[in-house]
């Protein structure tokens, strides 16, 4: 291959899969060069075909559903369409390397970090178990895990996100890639765990130069790491050029609406004379630690520890921190889900000594909305079914006619056609899920809703949409709103107050304009900077 040759040429791919006799078109036409030591990312919504893309480089798609109507995929000016399978499996793991969205489901929960490494080693020609364990700990001191010796025999559930993220990076290394493709290898995670995965991938792209082809759906990861943008929608690039051009003078009417997608608006105003909902007083969580034959407790584990809240009527307070800060705890304990130490009280009355009987008939008043709506909804029931599910238990008196009504408003109220209703969630967008998800917890008139992370996991044009349908439903029905995230964007957009919380403490609380206008607590202003910030100072911030 000549040296002035990119190390990879995309030309007129297309890329068709045949479902119940019927070919669907899901690439078409799509055109890229990567040089070496360069970065090209891949952007656009979900289903616009850029992980189908990327799946084909490797030829990781079906063979028996997947096919090529046109084109070349040419690295290292071989056609990788035409290669046999023995050229693949040698490509694959050496030349060319991937990483996953989530890591959990990409590493085996049964095997130890070490063999699963390892085994990439060996299967490229590294024989000896020696050698094998000194490039394993070397590879992890790479991608800064650390103490790496001491955690060789560290299962995948045992290591936290980010650090689960590294080892997926140290395998996708290990024999020292030409091409290193990431599809969303950030979405799932903190952001400042995230801002130190993007400063890793610069610096061993410097040390390595490789070829990075990045995938995502976040046009603030785009400007911190790609040198080049190709933007897809529908299965096209619609616009290509340098990142900084393509972000300075965008062209094309779809990468205007990308750049916009922002959440916006402002919060519900602070009313300290609004009825408090929802109160909780120095609330603790600890889980017992046991060790030993007799299972004694050694320990605690603080997941919430003198943690105390309101929630006002017609406002949202907002709960940020890196996983494990004991967010989602906090929420759960307020709900009565998980048991608790301290006060809680619900419109005045405490209901932390409540049991299962007692709070059940509360329940239709304290909903919740979580991270994932594909996991949260059953692939077993109708739409219609998981929305009036809650109707079932609280109204009995409802005939199947009343229960149809009320769905059929809270889905019209979320954004989606009531006639659909009788679909299952597997037919709809994420966007649409997590509508799904809403219209199930508001179809029971709620007073008080927490939200779970309820935007992470979508694009940025659904995420404004669904920021946009939350203040809505706020607004008209007056609801409390605990909203959890780590994406500080949306929290901005969202909160009246806001909760900083680590190790599950409380580090920072107080009016949200006031602690993002000036964040008192350092640890504060490190999540500040790795969210907003285009140079990310990650590291401020252990994993």
């Amino acid at each position: 291959m000549p040296d002035s040759a990119p190390l990879l040429a995309i030309r007129d791919l297309s890329i068709a899969f045949n479902q119940g006799g019927r070919t669907n078109l899901a690439v078409e036409n799509v055109s890229f060069t990567l040089e070496r030591g360069r970065t090209l990312a891949l952007v656009g919504e979900s289903g616009s075909g850029k992980s189908v893309t990327a799946l084909s480089i490797a030829r990781l798609l079906g063979a028996t559903s997947a096919s090529y109507p046109s084109g070349e995929i040419l690295f290292k000016g071989r056609d990788l369409l035409r290669a046999s399978e023995d050229e693949l499996r040698q490509a694959r793991g050496s030349q060319i390397t991937m990483v996953f969205q989530e890591p959990m489901t990409s590493l085996n929960p049964l095997h130890p970090i070490e063999k699963q490494i390892a085994e990439i080693l060996e299967l490229h020609g590294m024989r000896g178990a020696r050698e094998r364990r000194g490039r394993v700990i070397e590879l992890l001191a790479e991608v800064g895990i650390p103490d790496p010796a001491t955690r060789l025999s560290a299962y995948p559930h045992q290591l936290s996100g980010g650090q689960r993220q590294r080892v997926m990076i140290a395998m996708a290394l290990a024999n020292r890639p030409d091409l290193f493709i990431a599809d969303e290898p950030t979405t799932a995670l903190d952001v400042t765990v995230q801002a130190q995965i993007l400063k890793l991938l610069k610096e061993l792209q410097s040390k390595l130069g490789m070829a990075m082809l990045f995938i995502t759906h976040d046009l603030g990861i785009v400007r911190k790491i790609a040198d080049d943008v190709c933007v897809m929608q529908r299965g096209r690039i619609v616009e290509a050029g340098a990142a900084t051009e393509v972000f300075a003078n965008p062209r094309h009417p779809y990468t205007k609406a990308l750049l916009a997608a922002e959440p916006k608006g402002d919060p519900p105003r602070a009313d300290p004379a609004a009825r408090p909902v929802v109160t909780g007083d120095n609330i603790k969580v600890w889980f017992p630690i046991k060790r030993g034959f007799m299972r004694k407790t050694v320990g605690h584990v603080k997941a919430v520890d003198d943690v105390s809240i309101i929630v006002r009527e017609g406002q949202t307070v907002g709960v940020v921190g890196e996983s494990g800060s004991g967010k989602t705890t906090l929420g759960l304990a307020l709900l009565r889900l998980i048991r608790s130490e301290g006060p809680i009280a619900y419109l005045g009355k405490r209901i932390d000594g409540f049991d299962f009987k007692s709070m059940r008939p509360l329940r239709r008043d304290l909903q919740i909305v979580f991270q994932d709506p594909y996991g949260s909804l059953s692939p077993r029931m109708s739409v219609a079914e998981i929305v009036e599910e809650g109707l079932v238990v609280q109204e009995r008196g409802l005939t199947w006619e009343q229960r149809r009504d009320i769905v059929a408003r809270a889905l019209a109220d979320t954004g989606l056609d009531p006639a659909a209703m009788d679909r299952y969630p597997h037919e709809f967008s994420g966007g649409q899920r997590q509508r799904i998800a809403i219209a199930r917890a508001m179809a029971l008139e709620p007073k008080f809703v927490v939200l779970d992370e309820p935007t992470s996991a979508l694009d940025m044009s659904v995420q404004a949409q669904i920021v946009d349908l939350l203040r809505d439903l706020q607004k008209r029905r007056n609801l409390a709103y605990m909203f959890i995230s780590h994406d500080l964007k949306v929290v901005r957009a969202l909160a009246t107050d806001l909760v900083v919380m680590r190790y599950g403490k409380v580090v920072e609380a107080g009016p949200a304009a006031r602690v993002f206008a000036a964040p008192q607590s350092e640890y504060t202003r490190a999540l500040f900077a790795a969210a907003f910030s285009i140079e990310a100072q990650g590291e401020a911030v252990a994993c």
